[in-house]
């Protein structure tokens, strides 16, 4: 007998004879939630309404100079982390950053080659169309046409919103790298508004990039379900009536007077308290706690009554 064992006895002794299987790939891979892009339940409803107005008042001064626009339409409202936004962005592109004043954070207007070559297409007398783009560099024309379309989009955008809220659009910068636009971080989650325009039936987008904390101070404006929404007028008369038949209190205050404690704790049934106060002294008419009427003491038909002087400004 061998004193030495094979391989295949040592392998049985410790359980080993049998082959290791390989486990399969798994092929699921892990999803990161906080990537993807979605639309608000209920949307956005204060930047639908403030964009579709926009949109037809930049088309209405627009086609002024570009007639061959067909329209502007407001697209998709939506969430997205600004560095995977700005990775589908074609180039050449301009992006202009900006300030809604006295809003604090900057916002982005992106606008891809596609409309800065159609423009000058239709301009001049050519057909609007799909264009080669890549690795093509904006001219000196072509920049100052896109300039002056940036404008446009600013001034009906600052009417726009002021309608509902008092801005000052103030642009920053109009770059051309997008590495160079580094006013978002690209983790951050922004509110994307899509705008499409129509150029002889050619319809190409462009982009609205605002940070999602932008619109913290006017979020019952941006967010409120129900704004934009008409009150019918029936429910506008009902409503100012309910108003009009409200009773409120009267206060008329005629002095102030400091006492001591001990005067105070002295006053008895009997006492007299000199006002300080005659027919030219000035009298406090306050509606509930509101200060609103200055007045004058006096009497009509042997009663007490206030004179009317001056309305009190808030």
């Amino acid at each position: 007998m061998s004193e030495f064992l094979s391989q295949e006895e040592i392998d049985a002794l410790l359980g080993g004879g049998k082959k290791e299987e390989k486990q399969p790939e798994s092929k699921i891979k892990p999803f990161d939630f906080s990537q993807v892009e979605h639309v608000k339940k209920g949307g956005i409803p204060g930047l639908e309404v403030i964009f579709e107005k926009w949109a037809k008042l930049f088309a209405e001064e627009i086609r002024k100079n570009i007639p061959q626009i067909s329209f502007v339409s407001r697209g998709n409202i939506y969430y997205s982390r600004f560095g995977n936004f700005m990775q589908k962005i074609p180039l050449p592109a301009s992006f202009t950053t900006f300030f809604i004043k006295p809003l604090k954070e900057s916002s982005i207007l992106i606008i891809d080659a596609r409309v800065v070559f159609t423009l000058i297409s239709v301009m001049f007398g050519g057909e609007a169309k799909a264009f080669k783009i890549e690795g093509r560099e904006f001219t000196k024309l072509e920049i100052s046409i896109l300039e002056e379309f940036i404008q446009k989009i600013f001034e009906t955008l600052e009417l726009t919103f002021s309608e509902f809220y008092t801005v000052n659009i103030e642009k920053k910068s109009v770059d051309f790298n997008p590495l160079l636009v580094r006013s978002i971080p690209p983790s951050e989650k922004v509110i994307v508004v899509e705008s499409n325009i129509d150029l002889d039936g050619y319809e190409v987008p462009f982009f609205f990039v605002f940070p999602t904390s932008l619109f913290i101070p006017i979020k019952d404006i941006i967010f409120a379900e129900n704004f934009g929404v008409e009150v019918p007028l029936e429910w506008k008369e009902t409503i100012l009536n309910k108003i009009l038949k409200t009773k409120v209190r009267l206060t008329l205050q005629l002095t102030k007077k400091r006492l001591t404690v001990r005067e105070l704790m002295q006053l008895k049934v009997g006492d007299e308290i000199n006002l300080g106060i005659n027919k030219d002294s000035i009298t406090y008419l306050y509606v509930e706690d509101k200060l609103k009427f200055l007045a004058k003491f006096g009497k009509i038909d042997n009663q007490f009554a206030a004179y009317i002087i001056k309305r009190k400004e808030d």
